[in-house]
């Protein structure tokens, strides 16, 4: 029964967020908000909401291998896995600003990660975790980086307009019983998840952070390498670095910053190779953008390439781990 609701707890979390976005969506237009703070705010966090739900739900019961397994090996699939299949469908050119802002602002989170994880070397402690401390410090760099984000937006006329749904016709208390639906089907999807991979990982012989690192962290990224594809396929493939690049940022400033709130997160040796992979990551992504067969592209053989190291460290990880 568990391994059925496992399965069903994705349906649920996937499911929920979609449900989340579109009513609140709806909700925040009866309020005449504008289209950039819905979409700075509320499709934000919808896209980033699996991942949260699961993290916070891990950390909050003391299954924190899987909550910081989900979020690394979430950003190692965004940069490998997604950039790298739309690069093989399709060459990626990459903006100008992407290459010299966002990119950095995500490479930054990344070495942060790997900085305030290594209280043995930096601070002589016996245990390497992300505390309070650090967590304060990345949610304040994700709020700089909405603040970044916001002026962006506004410097920007035209471009990048987030689709949204219209409220037209739905009355406020359909709205606000879906809303709740949503957040109701977060919660339980969440903890499905969390229970369940527990219980695959017993029966299979894995640890929690491969059952994050593999199953959880690929399931929810799943919406984001669809999205990518399409996009991909009708000629937009710069929406899928812009769409990895931004998941990441999310992923380590806002959810692991919120979830090390909660509860200071113990980084292993396993946490420490991953966090190290992040990194390992981001630094593949820039040096491809401006080092690689085209300046500011990212060929087909490069995401082919992508996707080979990414297979590789997987394999690696089960096998050892």
């Amino acid at each position: 029964m568990i391994y059925l609701l496992f399965a069903l707890g994705f349906v649920l979390l996937l499911y929920g967020a979609d449900l989340l976005v579109q009513n609140a969506s709806a909700l925040a237009r009866r309020f005449h908000l504008p289209d950039i703070v819905i979409g700075l705010t509320i499709v934000s966090f919808g896209t980033s909401a699996p991942e949260l739900i699961i993290s916070l739900t891990a950390t909050i019961e003391g299954v924190t291998d899987l909550a910081i397994g989900n979020i690394l090996g979430s950003n190692i699939f965004n940069v490998f896995v997604i950039i790298g299949i739309t690069a093989a469908i399709t060459p990626i050119r990459v903006l100008p600003s992407t290459t010299w802002k966002e990119v950095p602002f995500s490479l930054l989170a990344a070495v942060l990660l790997a900085v305030c994880s290594l209280d043995y070397l930096i601070e002589g402690r016996g245990q390497n975790d992300l505390g309070r401390i650090d967590g304060l410090v990345f949610l304040s760099f994700f709020i700089i980086f909405l603040i970044y984000s916001f002026q962006l937006s506004r410097s920007t006329s035209g471009t990048g307009r987030v689709e949204l749904p219209e409220s037209k016709g739905k009355p406020l208390y359909l709205i606000l019983l879906f809303l709740l639906a949503g957040v109701a089907m977060l919660y339980l999807g969440g903890r499905w998840i969390v229970g369940g991979a527990d219980s695959v990982g017993r029966l299979l012989g894995l640890s929690e952070n491969v059952i994050g690192l593999v199953i959880v962290a690929v399931a929810t990224s799943l919406p984001e390498l669809i999205t990518s594809i399409i996009a991909a396929r009708r000629g937009s493939p710069d929406m899928a670095i812009g769409n990895a690049i931004g998941s990441n940022i999310f992923n380590i400033f806002l959810i692991l910053g919120v979830s090390a709130l909660f509860r200071p997160l113990p980084f292993g040796e396993a946490q420490m190779a991953d966090a190290g992979m992040t990194l390992f990551s981001h630094l593949v992504l820039f040096a491809v953008i401006l080092l690689g067969r085209k300046a500011h592209t990212i060929s087909r053989i490069e995401g082919v390439l992508m996707l080979l190291i990414y297979v590789a460290y997987m394999s690696w990880a089960v096998v050892v781990r």
